[in-house]
This record gives C-alpha cells, sequence and structure tokens, in this order.
C-alpha cells in the first residue's frame, strides 16, 4: 500500500498518538475489528463468535448477544495490541461501524426495545413486500426495514402504536456510541429508496407509503422514525464517555473519537475491494452471498430479483443478494470431522475445509448427476418461504468425495447466477470481479468456480480475509484524511489501492459448460426443494 508521509513513525507511536482507524464489523457469524495505521494496513485484530437464533419463527441476535460481542472483539484486538506492540489501547483516531444490512429494529420514545430483531435472513413479509414493489415501481426486498414495518402495520402488531426509531444493526450500534441517529446512504438503501440524485431518502415514495399506511390505521410521519441519511466522508458524532464504556468496560478507551457513518456490509465489501466507482463489482460470499454491481445507467424495468442500493456515496448499484451459502457447506465439514475424530484422526479445520475445496477441483464439471440445495432459510430469488437442505441424486449418479465437494460449492453459487443472468440480459457487464468472504480463503478455488459460474474474470486481493472490518475502518480513516474535495474513489484507488497486489482467474470453457449443465439440473430439481419445504415440517 502507498504510505503517506504521515506514516513515518513506528506501529507503537501511531497507536500512543491516535494515528490509526478502527474498524467493527457485526457479520453474520462473527463479529470483528480491525485496527489499521496511516498505511491502511491492518495493525492488529479481534473477534467474536456467535450465531444467529430462531426464536418463535424469527431468526434474531440478542441485544445483549451484541453488546457481549462487541466488547470481546474489542477486548481481543486490545491484548493483541498490547502482545504485539508493547503498548496499551487507549487513543483511537477514527471509528466506524458496520453490520448486516437490513432487517428490523424498532424502539420506542424512551429507546427501548419494541420486539426482538428481525434479522436479513427472515423471509415474513411477502405480501407487505409485494404491495410496496407495486405502489412504488421499485423492488422491494422481504429483507428491507420498510417491507417489516408494512408487514407489522398489515398484521395490526401492537408494538405499531409505540414506534419512535427504526433502524438497522449497525446504526443501533452507532446510536448507543455516539448519541446520533444517522445511517451512511449505503445502509439506508437497504431500510427505504434512496433517490439517486438527492442520496437521501425518496421524498415521492415516503409520501407514497404515509398515504398507504394511513389506510392501515398507522399515522405517523415516516420521516420522523428514520435515521437521517449522511455520504462518505461526513462527520457522524463522536464516541461518548458512556459509548466508550459501552464499547471498552475496562475504561481504558478515551472518548471523543470521531465516527464515519454506519454502513452495512455490502457498502464495506465495495469499500474493502475498491468497487465503488461505477462498471465495478464485487462478490461477498460467506453465510449470504450477494454481488454488487455500480450501474452507469438505470436498469430497464422492476426486477424482483435484484435490489437498487448504493455505494457509501450514493452511487446506484445493482445487488443480488441471496439467503443462503456456505451453512450446509460448514455443516458437512462437521459431519466429516466427527467421523475423523471416530477414527483416531486430528486434523484442523483449516485442513478439512482445504480438503474439500481441493478436491472439488478434480470432480466432474458437471458433477456427475449430483445436485444439492443449501437452503437453511428461505430464498426469494427462488421463491421459497423457507428452506430445507438437500443433497439429491440418482442410483446411477456418481457419487465420489470430489464430486460431492464440488457439489456442495456449486450449490453456494447456483442462486447467484439466476440473479446475475438477469444483469447479464441487461448488458451489465465488468471486466473483473472482486471476491472477498470465506468461499474465497482457500486459494483459487472459490475463486476459478465463481469465474467460470459467472463467465467473468474474478480477482482476490491479498486482503480479502479482512472483509468489512478493513473496509469500515477504510471508511473511517476517510473522514479522518480526505484532502479537501477528494472523492472517496480517488482516496481508495490513490492511498490505499495503488499498490495494492490481485490474483485474477479467468472462467474455463470445460468448467463453464459444465456449470450450465449443473444449473439445468438445478432449476428442474426446484421442484423436490419446494416438495421438502411442504411435506417436511
Amino acid at each position: 500500500m502507498k504510505q503517506p508521509a504521515s506514516a513515518a513513525h513506528s506501529p507503537q507511536q501511531w497507536i500512543t498518538e491516535g494515528n490509526t482507524a478502527l474498524g467493527i464489523e457485526l457479520g453474520s457469524t462473527r463479529i470483528k475489528a480491525v485496527l489499521i495505521g496511516p498505511d491502511h494496513a491492518p495493525l492488529a485484530s479481534g473477534g467474536y463468535d456467535w450465531q444467529n437464533r430462531f426464536e418463535n419463527g424469527i431468526w434474531t441476535y440478542p441485544l445483549d448477544d451484541v453488546w457481549k460481542g462487541l466488547q470481546a472483539s474489542f477486548s481481543s484486538l486490545s491484548v493483541q495490541v498490547q502482545e504485539q506492540y508493547g503498548v496499551p489501547l487507549v487513543k483511537i483516531g477514527a471509528l466506524g461501524i458496520s453490520a448486516m444490512m437490513h432487517g428490523y429494529l424498532a424502539f420506542d420514545s424512551n429507546g427501548e426495545q419494541l420486539v426482538p430483531f428481525r434479522t436479513w435472513r427472515n423471509v415474513i413479509t411477502e405480501q407487505a413486500a409485494a404491495i410496496l414493489t407495486e405502489k412504488f415501481d421499485f423492488n422491494i426486498p422481504q429483507r428491507w426495514s420498510i417491507a417489516h414495518l408494512y408487514q407489522a402495520i398489515l398484521n395490526k402488531e401492537p408494538h405499531i402504536s409505540q414506534i419512535a426509531f427504526l433502524t438497522t444493526l449497525a446504526g443501533y450500534v452507532h446510536w448507543k456510541l455516539t448519541g446520533v441517529k444517522v445511517l451512511g446512504v449505503g445502509d439506508a438503501s437497504g431500510v427505504f429508496p434512496i433517490h439517486s440524485e438527492t442520496g437521501d431518502y425518496d421524498e415521492l415514495r415516503i409520501r407514497q407509503f404515509e398515504e398507504l399506511a394511513r389506510k392501515d390505521g398507522f399515522t405517523q410521519r415516516l420521516s420522523d422514525l428514520l435515521p437521517q441519511v449522511l455520504t462518505a466522508g461526513d462527520a457522524a458524532g463522536v464516541l461518548t464517555p458512556e459509548g466508550a464504556k459501552l464499547l471498552d468496560p475496562s475504561g481504558q478507551l478515551l472518548p471523543g473519537v470521531p465516527l464515519c457513518p454506519p454502513e452495512g456490509d455490502a457498502g464495506t465489501g465495495m469499500t474493502a475491494t475498491n468497487s465503488v466507482a461505477e462498471k465495478t463489482g464485487n462478490i461477498s460470499a460467506g453465510t449470504s452471498i450477494f454481488a454488487m454491481i455500480v450501474l452507469e445507467r438505470p436498469l430497464s424495468r422492476v426486477y424482483p430479483e435484484i435490489d437498487m442500493v448504493t455505494t457509501p456515496t450514493g452511487k446506484p448499484t445493482a445487488m443480488v443478494h441471496c439467503n443462503n451459502c456456505t451453512s450446509d457447506l460448514d455443516a458437512w465439514v462437521r459431519v466429516f470431522s466427527q467421523a475423523m475424530i471416530a477414527l483416531g484422526i486430528q486434523k484442523s479445520k483449516a485442513e478439512l475445509y482445504d480438503a474439500f475445496y481441493y478436491e472439488a477441483l478434480k470432480g466432474s464439471p458437471d458433477c456427475a448427476g449430483l445436485l444439492s440445495y443449501n437452503y437453511y432459510s428461505g430464498e426469494p430469488i427462488t421463491g421459497l418461504e423457507e428452506g430445507r437442505p438437500l443433497f439429491v441424486r440418482t442410483p446411477g449418479s456418481d457419487l465420489t468425495f470430489a464430486n460431492f465437494a464440488r457439489t456442495l460449492l456449486y450449490a453456494t453459487i447456483a442462486t447467484l447466477k439466476i440473479g446475475m443472468d438477469l444483469l447479464a440480459e441487461e448488458q451489465v457487464h465488468v471486466t473483473t470481479l472482486l471476491g472477498h468472504g470465506g468461499l474465497f480463503k482457500t486459494k483459487g478455488v472459490g475463486q476459478a468456480l465463481m469465474a467460470s459460474a459467472l463467465h467473468t474474470p474474478v480477482a482476490v486481493m491479498e486482503t480479502a480475509g479482512e472483509g468489512g472490518a478493513w473496509g469500515i475502518a477504510l471508511l473511517a480513516a476517510y473522514l479522518r484524511e480526505k484532502q479537501k474535495n477528494q472523492t472517496l474513489e480517488q482516496f481508495l484507488s490513490d492511498c490505499v489501492f495503488s499498490s495494492m497486489n490481485s490474483e485474477s482467474i479467468s472462467p474455463d470453457p470445460e468448467a463453464e459448460a459444465g456449470f450450465a449443465e449443473y444449473m439445468k439440473r438445478y432449476h428442474a430439481g426446484l421442484a423436490i426443494e419446494r416438495a421438502a419445504v411442504e411435506y417436511l415440517k
């Protein structure tokens, strides 16, 4: 990375002087904190593993778990800083919070949570999403906060009359740390449609919603409930003494740290892959999988399979989001791990994953008749309200470990492929897609399969493993370091990525043909998945 003149001191001095930026991202399975110096390279990181819960028909995370995880992540980061550099983490130059987009966090006028957090994983707002999509002439996915709000209104849920504030997970944490109710525009674009020219909530659609909601007895002004929209580089408050204590109960962390606007994991993924300019794109693949393409022109029509969101600076972006990616693969790896332990064979988690991934490359390009659905939850792109993980084969299929592993990896990509094909029909193309997330950790495998599936070269940067936590740290650094009139695109290209290496893999014709055959079988087999949802209760 390009090192600015201000980076002449040692990491110990950077940390002591607060010449740093901290990014914290609350992902689906891990909360991660990354501290960077003025050269924008990671100095230290900390993390905490967590999982959503399925309670009373809702995928949720208790807010107590949010703070337990944030404190553990910051504590482990602080320990690493002390051990590696011999100085305490007391002063931070800038801070940013990121989290899973979408969902529903509603609070009353006293700041009390009204109902459990409804995450992006819930597929319970089909009626509301359909009505709003038709009314707005704009795709409103079931995950979006406004769909959750309107569904609650349609359901006449008792808490509706008490709502005073509606936000996302990143917006909630930011609010508690700063006292400020704001969202970065990228995260806000998963709450309510953003007007491409104003970079704020679409006023016409705000009025349309209020008119619609009044007919169902909801008379509150929507604009009074939503966080203020900010763009990258805007000041978004400072860490209060109460916020500092929330993040670091030891009392060591000093308050007064400036915060950048809180962002969603889509925006931080775009930032972490330098995919914020027009005609750039990236794929984030972990518990869920989504592709983001920054558009140079509007799509010709509304697609229920494609979200219209924005970059952290408000540029219109097409998002293909799938609820399910690696969870089923992870489950199978655990099963094989248990079998090996039963046989007295000790292998690390990393070794087991590498075995699955590298053997998958040896499998038949079309998986030799095997078929897998990785649906732990519903999947709107294929019209499923619930999921049932399935592995299907015919008696004549060639069941080998290599074909089995390849089938599981193909399943992580298949639903994304359906949405990406629609963008291809719209003549939306990028020269290279940047990949990041767990699917790309084993060098060259997920990358190669993705490239062939999407007929597009896929590149992975050397920082791909740091993911969105590094991305929000960069947005915090941009707030702190940006020069007059310097755009985010310029900052990333000139100050962060100018000397960063990436490795690109192009599509393989044989693998392209094999994946196409697999997709024919995948489309035909969706009837099996639907039957499983209907009959396996």
